[in-house]
Order: structure tokens, then sequence, then C-alpha cells
């Protein structure tokens, strides 16, 4: 059973997403929570599976109870995904520092809203859906140009096929797709990901995306990398 816990301040938005949930024989609401402030005390008190966070909220925003949420280590496996009413929103990288595992817009259709659930459930994160990979590359494309530079120290642990993997995962990819692009299968594309995220003590893929575009190694609107 995938234990849900809802958090944003408007109560038609949460009885709305409770109602598609309530209709799911492997999910269980455990609790509401109307701004961050609430939805940490409730994560403590039920430790969830999925958190659901709306990202503007008052008291404490989505972002802090991110934060919170993230380096608790008693909720080490709560995996938050952020709710925006937004196709673009600035604080798309602040969420991802924060321990985010992805984002969706409120809009999105019941069985795309539902497959995330799982998905986050399962511990993976919200980037292969385009939904995400649309809210990512907008925000990053609106950045200033980042100047072309080798990768950061942290990815020198990486072999090159850990790195490979990663800047593909940074462009949206899944599994399959990495194994396809690598000429690997998909059960080795998902350990050189693994691996690298252990390295890079990432919490999730969401943190991976972080890392690659931070250091250098991905940058908005450039290319695939070459198989190596």
């Amino acid at each position: 059973m995938i234990r849900v816990l809802l958090v944003d301040d408007q109560p038609l938005i949460r009885s709305g997403f409770r109602a598609l949930l309530d209709l799911e024989d492997d999910i269980e609401v455990v609790a509401e929570a109307a701004d961050g402030a609430e939805g940490l005390a409730l994560a403590r008190a039920h430790v969830p599976d999925v958190a659901l966070v709306d990202i503007r909220m008052p008291l404490v925003d989505g972002i802090e109870a991110t934060r919170r949420i993230a380096a608790d280590p008693a909720l080490a496996g709560v995996h938050v995904v952020i709710l925006t009413n937004y196709g673009m929103d600035e604080y798309v990288l602040d969420a991802l520092r924060a321990g985010a595992a992805g984002f969706l817009v409120k809009d999105v259709l019941p069985e795309d809203f539902l497959h995330a659930v799982r998905v986050a459930a399962r511990g993976d994160a919200l980037l292969a859906p385009s939904i995400t990979r649309r809210l990512i590359h907008r925000y990053l494309d609106a950045r200033p140009p980042l100047t072309a530079a080798p990768p950061g120290p942290a990815l020198t642990a990486l072999t090159g096929r850990e790195r490979e993997a990663v800047a593909l995962v940074a462009r949206g990819l899944s599994n399959d797709e990495i194994a396809e692009r690598m000429v690997i299968t998909p059960m080795t594309a998902k350990t050189h990901i693994n691996r690298a995220m252990t390295k890079l003590r990432a919490r999730d893929r969401a943190q991976l995306v972080f890392l690659a575009y931070e250091s250098g190694l991905v940058r908005p609107g450039g290319d695939l990398p070459d198989r190596g």
C-alpha cells in the first residue's frame, strides 16, 4: 500500500486529489495539511511513502518543507513531489536542491497524476515524464548561459560511463532510453545511475539533474553526449 500525505493550502485542491487517490486499491491518503509546518509534523507522525507538497503556501512554503523533510533522517524514505500551478516555476532548482523528487502541475491528467504517485513511491524521480522535463528545461533555458567548464570536482569520482549516464538522466531520459543510447541493458544503465548516486550522495535522480547542470556536465540547450 502506497501511503500519501497531501500538503496544500487550498481545500478544494486537496479534496480533488484525495478523491482520485481514494479510488485506487493500492494507495491510501494518511493525512492532509494546509501548510508546510503542519505537513512536516504530519510527515513525522505518519512517515508516508509520498508527500505531495504545494510549492507556495503560508507560514512554511513547499521548498522549506521539502528541505526539512529531506534533512530529517527519520524521513529518509519520504519522497516529496512538488505541486505547482505554473508551467514554468522560478523555484525549480531550489526545490531540487532542497530534495524534491519531482514536479507535477495541478492540471495534470488524472492518469498521469496516479502514475506519478506510483513512480515516486518506487523511489524513481519524476524526470522522464514530459511535464517535469519541460519545467526543468524551460527554467534552465531562461537562466543566463553557462560558460563551458570541466565538470566539478564531485563528478571526478565517476567513471566515464557513469558520467554519461548522469548526463542522460539530466536530459530527461528513462532507464530504457539511456540503455538504448549507451548500447547496454536497462539493468546496467540502472547500475551506473545508482553507483553515481552513491558516489555523489544524491538523494535521487532529481538531485543528479541538479548536480549535472550546476557542475557544467550538462548545459541548457546542449546536445546529448556522444556514446562512449
